[in-house]
């Protein structure tokens, strides 16, 4: 594991971006330890900021991809979801649709949640933007974390 964080870590930001796109999809990776190696190598935060939101977002736009082709004994059967943890998501997915999105960034329940929209058909344009906003949302709490306020902007 540690090759191939390194790997995305010598790539800079498209290195970052990859790592993020990975992360959010239904493969395990963590981008948040090549945003955190980046910023603190002196890596421009913003730009950082964005590769890892945008990787992000198209990482869950292919579980939203998925769960659009599939059916829900084909998601539990190869994806590997739980049959009562996608019943448990699924009352609020179907409450609130798209704008379920922004949960898309919770570990363990965010890829169902993005699954579910696609399997549901939930609006994409919506979807896309909320889910942005939570990923957005997180890389930013953590580059707040990281760095603090002022130095961020």
């Amino acid at each position: 594991m540690d090759a191939i964080a390194q790997f995305f870590i010598d790539w800079g930001y498209i290195g970052l971006f990859l790592s993020a796109l990975l992360a959010g999809s239904i493969l395990p990776f963590s981008s948040e330890l090549v945003l955190t190696v980046l910023v603190q190598m002196g890596a421009d935060p913003m730009l950082c900021l964005m590769s890892a939101s945008i990787g992000n977002t198209i990482g869950g736009l292919i579980c939203y991809w998925l769960g659009y082709l599939g059916n829900m004994e084909w998601i539990e059967r190869w994806l590997k979801i739980d049959h009562q943890k996608m019943q448990r998501v699924e009352g609020k997915v179907r409450k609130y649709g798209a704008w379920m999105g922004v949960f898309g960034v919770l570990p363990w329940v965010g890829d169902v949640i993005i699954v579910l929209l696609g399997l549901l058909r939930c609006n994409i344009y919506v979807t896309t933007i909320t889910m942005f906003a939570g990923k957005f949302g997180r890389y930013l709490l953590m580059l707040l974390a990281l760095q603090g306020v002022n130095s961020l902007f």
